[in-house]
């Protein structure tokens, strides 16, 4: 399973060390996050920095790490499902529009997203934070 990461999951694992960042660096599970809006990551740094008291350097060793484990999709991948994606979310939220074409561009994707703005569209599954718990615990005891 391909899990494409919603911006508000990376903001989640940047401003805290939390159960999303050890989700996101422990689980072992495939990761995508849709080159585009990498400008959101950016427009809420100074946020960030003020929630998590986090000075710059840190800040940039924690995204580096993170984006260790997150693959990006380039825009052009995302252009041939980009008309789709704006037909299921741009009267719901269209800033949700590049994650629902990543998960559309990619073989068995899913969106982790505790946005509620995602439960308004029945095309792509949206797994929760609480899921992806679930999902990890179940993994770890696969392997035990």
């Amino acid at each position: 399973m391909i899990i494409i990461v919603d911006v508000n999951v990376i903001l989640s694992a940047l401003i805290k060390d939390s159960t999303t960042r050890e989700l996101i660096i422990k689980s072992g599970q495939d990761f995508y996050f849709p080159e585009p809006s990498l400008h959101k990551i950016r427009k809420y740094k100074d946020l960030i920095l003020a929630k998590s008291g986090l000075s710059e350097k840190d800040f940039v060793i924690i995204f580096n790490s993170l984006f260790h484990f997150i693959q990006l999709i380039p825009k052009e991948e995302l252009l041939s499902h980009w008309e789709e994606a704006r037909g299921i979310m741009e009267r719901v939220d269209s800033e949700d529009v590049p994650f629902i074409a990543a998960a559309l561009s990619q073989e068995n994707a899913v969106v982790w997203s505790d946005d509620k703005h995602f439960d308004k569209q029945d095309r792509i599954m949206i797994l929760k934070t609480k899921e992806m718990v679930g999902l990890f615990k179940e993994k770890s005891n696969q392997l035990d």
